[in-house]
């Protein structure tokens, strides 16, 4: 279990960086590169601004322990549909192997967040059920 937690922590820590504050750093200290990865692919510039803010409440739903499973698995689900398009985005716009790969190799690190949280998730409802549950913070 304390593997898996590790897993998780230093999984997640990677997303929160990738997905929730390099994209809102870009848009508070450097806004002119706010765009630059949604022009070129087509996208009118709100949806950058509303991308950035969706992947930051995503982030931070999975991040923080309080919230809700189910929300969690929306975080996660929405998240992974950026990253699928993302990759879609780029195979049908530019071709470019690195600007595909990307996403994709983020996708992954996304996934071992969600399989670790799913696993610690479910060894902590079966310590309720057995009534030996003690609070953590994963």
């Amino acid at each position: 279990m304390k593997t898996t937690k590790i897993i998780f922590w230093i999984t997640t820590i990677a997303i929160f960086l990738f997905e929730g504050v390099m994209p809102i750093s870009s848009l508070i200290f450097t806004p002119e590169y706010t765009y630059i990865g949604t022009r070129p692919l087509g996208y009118p510039d709100y949806f950058a601004v509303a991308l950035i803010f969706f992947k930051l409440a995503g982030v931070l739903a999975i991040l923080l322990p309080q919230v809700p499973a189910r929300l969690k698995e929306w975080a996660y689900a929405g998240l992974t549909f950026n990253l699928v398009f993302a990759v879609i985005s780029h195979v049908v716009v530019d071709g470019n192997i690195a600007y595909i790969l990307m996403p994709i190799v983020v996708m992954a690190v996304l996934a071992g967040s969600y399989f670790s949280w799913h696993k610690i998730h479910a060894a902590r409802n079966r310590q309720k059920e057995d009534g030996l549950y003690v609070r953590s913070m994963a």
